[in-house]
């Protein structure tokens, strides 16, 4: 029954030479499900901080080779003329968010497919897809990668009102429409359910772990080490967007606490809200910030610390699943989660035991769960071991084949 090609047409704006993680994870959806299917990509002008620039047309046809995915079978890559103005501004983003969706939705009208796959950028992308599908006539997938309108409210970046009740309305009216609709984690599916939405439509699909063997494992890089460890005893590093997403306030009100222990906080990376927390840790010493490293050193990067930060604030458990877990995993590191129990990083690192719990609220037991394993060589080794072993379980190649199963099974008979 599955072994006839599905033709699937993908909605996002962003997607490479765009570098946020949804166009790097759109790159990778398409790669697994175009080795035996035949995807067709709708996106924007490259805006979001990208590698090339594309000239304005009204819309442009590309190979997969020239967006940079890996042409293993039927791809297709269709750029609408969107705005590309930069992210650092609201307005403008918006407005390339509502020129995208202007030019995607007619061009998407006339692309034949048997499935849409609608993804979350714009943060209102999965209501246009859930539109498109039905004026198809089609079965409708909702990728979700962070569940808004909540992600939205919850990290302030709107205030909740009217505005906010009719996305709310229309986004339950879209995950009601939904054949299927893929959460990162079993904490956004618990989130997805109460909205009204049915267990047996929800599947848990996570970004998963990228595996290397030893031959294949990159050497790590002495210098970008130095420059995370300095001259710290213990070194904590968050790495990634520093975001609407995170206990920030904690985080650094816990560092001070530890600041005599010769425990470092290092963020690697920027954000919205990095001017904040550097206003935060002003006079900290043993907080430091540095920039993004070359995607050719992330493994040593991730080898750096003794432990990882991942944190998620109380309100936006379930909203945003932080992927880069895995990859922690992957490089067999602790992690000192201060996020709510709720949280998948908190639920399945505490049961697989490579990783430590604070309270998002609670500076002082986030410093706490620090001194646990701060004095605690062989607790550290553990954790690591544990991290390596929960990796396999939760393997990218794993994972990107349950989500093509789910296209196979939507596709009408």
């Amino acid at each position: 029954m599955y072994n006839l090609a599905v033709r699937i047409l993908l909605l996002n704006l962003y997607y490479p030479p765009d570098t946020s993680a949804t166009a790097k994870m759109a790159q990778t959806v398409v790669g697994a499900l175009s080795a035996a299917h035949e995807v067709t990509v709708i996106c924007g002008r490259p805006s979001y901080e990208p590698t090339e620039r594309r000239a304005w047309r009204l819309w442009r046809t590309e190979t997969a080779a020239a967006s940079g995915a890996l042409r293993r079978g039927s791809v297709k890559i269709i750029r609408v003329g969107s705005t590309d103005y930069s992210r650092a501004r609201m307005e403008r983003r918006v407005l390339n968010y509502l020129t995208y969706v202007a030019l995607s939705v007619p061009r998407a009208a006339f692309a034949r497919c048997d499935v849409v796959l609608g993804m979350t950028d714009p943060p209102f992308e999965g209501i246009v897809a859930a539109f498109v599908a039905r004026l198809k006539g089609k079965p409708f997938v909702y990728n979700i990668r962070d569940l808004y309108p909540d992600m939205a409210v919850g990290g302030s970046i709107v205030t909740a009102g009217l505005m906010t009740r009719v996305w709310e309305r229309l986004h339950r009216w879209a995950l009601r429409r939904a054949t299927r609709v893929v959460a990162l984690g079993e904490d956004m599916r618990a989130r997805i359910i109460a909205k009204g939405v049915k267990a047996e439509r929800i599947a848990v699909v996570r970004d998963g772990a990228e595996i290397c063997d030893a031959v294949s494992q990159p050497a790590e890089d002495a210098e970008v080490v130095r420059a995370i460890r300095g001259d710290f005893r213990f070194v904590l590093l968050h790495a990634g967007n520093l975001g609407f997403y995170g206990a920030w306030e904690t985080l650094v009100a816990a560092a001070r606490k530890l600041e005599d222990e010769g425990v470092g906080l290092v963020f690697v990376g920027d954000g919205a809200q990095r001017a904040l927390i550097e206003a935060a840790a002003a006079g900290c010493k043993n907080v430091r910030f540095l920039p993004f490293f070359p995607a050719s050193k992330i493994a040593s990067v991730l080898a750096a610390p003794d432990a990882h930060i991942v944190t998620i604030k109380r309100g936006l458990e379930g909203v945003i699943v932080p992927s880069k877990m895995y990859g922690i995993l992957a490089a067999g590191k602790a992690i000192v989660a201060v996020a709510p129990r709720e949280t998948d990083v908190v639920a399945i690192g505490e049961k697989r035991g490579f990783a430590v719990w604070g309270d998002p609220d609670d500076p002082a037991q986030v410093a706490c769960a620090v001194r646990k394993i701060l004095r605690d060589a062989d607790e550290i080794r553990r954790m690591g071991e544990a991290a390596r072993a929960a990796a396999n379980e939760y393997d990218r190649v794993t994972e990107l084949s349950k989500f093509v199963r789910i296209f196979e099974e939507a596709r009408p008979a």
